[in-house]
């Protein structure tokens, strides 16, 4: 077994130097003030999100409102919660968390758009949950082992990004409320391939099911009139 402890007399003289450190050590391996500027950039990333998810919150309608309104809160919690955590270790590593207003969206690798419809609010949040994944892996793989406590607190963050974009992709698999049947093909695991997206640098993986792309386009554009007529019934009358 290793021999972490040679002279605990050195150690402690070690760490009384530079106390106002903190938790970043003369051992760190990382640069601190260039993990502080990435972890702000992740901070505005997550606090946009955060507005996005609790805009659609209040602004759903359409038949599948509740259902998908109560999911755009529970991400909307989630990505606060985010948010804290990458807040919380700016600080541990002497940075301080920037939560200006005014330069949010220059840092943030999302962008904040609302949606006309109800389909148009969820493919914004499912495109904008793709953009922050590829973002994170990156992250992790930057940090690696020179800061292994950044990483896993990016690696527990992405974890719940791609629960995210899960969710996101069923609620585009929309269903007939009076028969209960599918409407179009379940996107499954390439939702935005249905939708005519691609993933930046990533080959797109053929779908399974089908290789007709002429109906494949067909469902598509019967998912998303669907999805904008659900939206438009905020602008009917009540009877």
């Amino acid at each position: 077994m290793p021999n972490f402890v040679k002279d605990v007399e050195h150690l402690r003289q070690r760490a009384l130097e530079k106390m106002e450190d903190g938790a970043v050590t003369d051992n760190y391996k990382g640069d601190a003030k260039k993990t502080v500027e990435i972890l702000n950039e992740a901070l505005a990333t997550e606090i946009v999100c955060v507005l996005r998810y609790t805009h659609h919150y209040f602004m759903a309608t359409g038949v599948h409102a509740k259902a998908v309104s109560d999911e755009f809160k529970e991400h909307a919690d989630e990505e606060r919660e985010h948010a804290d955590l990458l807040a919380e270790r700016i600080q541990q590593l002497g940075g301080k968390p920037d939560f200006n207003p005014k330069n949010l969206l220059e840092r943030s690798v999302t962008q904040y758009v609302e949606g006309e419809t109800l389909g148009d609010m969820i493919k914004e949040d499912l495109i904008a949950e793709r953009i922050v994944i590829d973002v994170y892996r990156d992250m992790i793989r930057h940090f690696g082992e020179n800061d292994p406590t950044t990483r896993r607190v990016i690696e527990q963050i992405l974890a719940n990004e791609e629960e995210h974009a899960s969710d996101l992709a069923d609620l585009l698999y929309i269903n007939d409320p009076k028969t209960g049947e599918a409407e179009a093909q379940d996107p499954g695991t390439t939702p935005l391939q249905a939708y005519g997206g691609e993933s930046k640098d990533r080959t797109v993986v053929k779908q399974q099911e089908t290789g007709d792309a002429e109906k494949h386009n067909k469902d598509k554009t019967k998912i998303l009139k669907q999805l904008r007529k659900m939206g438009d019934k905020k602008n009917k009358p009540a009877a």
